[in-house]
C-alpha cells in the first residue's frame, strides 16, 4: 500500500504522469483540487480567508475570487504565509482523509498525491516514495508560453516564484525526465509502475 508524492515545477508534466499512473490503476489525489474543495463557497476556510484578507476576495456568487486573492499575496511573503496558515492545515486533513479512504477501499492500492508544493509544505510527511517530474526551466517556460498562452514575463514570474529545480531534485527518490517526447515519459512511468507492483 504505497503512498507516493508526485511533484514538479509548473509545466513539468506532473499531471501527465499522474494521468498515466491512474490508467494503470493508481488512486490519484490532486492537491490543487483539494485546495479548491476546502475553499468552496461557505466553507470554514473561505470564511477565515475573508476575515484575514477582507470580503473583497469573495466573488459575487460567494466563491473565492482566486485572481483577486492571488494579486493580494503574490510577491508578499507575509501575506502568503498568513494564507498558507489558513489553507495548509485544511488541505493536510482532507488529503489524509482521502488517503485513508483509498486504503480502506483497497489495502493494496497505490495512492499518488499530485502536489505542486511538496518541498514548501509536505516534504517531511511519511511518503513511501517521492517522484519528481523534471524538465529544465527553459523547457517549462516555452510550454507556458506556447501551450498555455502566457506572456513571457508572467510565465517567468510563475517559475521564479517556485522553489528551484535543485531543491526539488534533492528530495527525489525517482526522477521522471519529461523534457523529451511523451513516449519517453510514458516509458519511465510504466517502469515506475512495474517497480511499484513488484515491490
Amino acid at each position: 500500500m504505497p503512498l507516493i508524492a508526485l511533484t514538479g515545477g509548473i509545466a513539468s508534466g506532473k499531471s501527465t504522469i499522474a494521468g498515466r499512473l491512474a490508467e494503470h490503476g493508481a488512486v490519484v489525489v490532486d492537491a490543487d483540487q483539494i485546495v479548491k474543495d476546502v475553499q468552496s463557497a461557505g466553507s470554514p476556510v473561505l470564511r477565515a480567508i475573508a476575515r484575514e484578507f477582507g470580503t473583497a476576495v469573495i466573488a459575487g456568487d460567494g466563491s473565492l475570487d482566486r485572481a483577486g486573492l492571488g494579486a493580494r499575496v503574490f510577491g508578499d511573503p507575509d501575506a502568503l504565509a498568513r494564507l498558507n496558515a489558513i489553507v495548509h492545515p485544511a488541505v493536510r486533513a482532507e488529503s489524509q482523509r482521502r488517503f485513508d479512504a483509498a486504503f480502506a477501499a483497497d489495502p493494496d492500492a497505490v495512492v499518488v498525491y499530485d502536489v505542486p508544493l511538496l518541498v514548501e509544505a509536505r516534504v517531511d510527511d511519511p511518503w513511501d516514495l517521492i517522484v519528481v517530474a523534471h524538465a529544465p526551466a527553459e523547457v517549462r517556460l516555452a510550454r507556458l508560453i506556447e501551450l498555455r498562452g502566457m506572456a513571457p514575463d508572467a510565465a517567468q514570474a510563475r517559475i521564479d516564484a517556485q522553489v528551484s529545480d535543485a531543491q526539488r531534485l534533492a528530495i527525489a527518490d525517482v526522477v521522471i525526465d519529461t523534457a523529451s517526447t511523451w513516449e519517453r515519459t510514458r516509458e519511465q512511468v510504466d517502469a515506475l509502475w512495474a517497480r511499484l507492483r513488484s515491490a
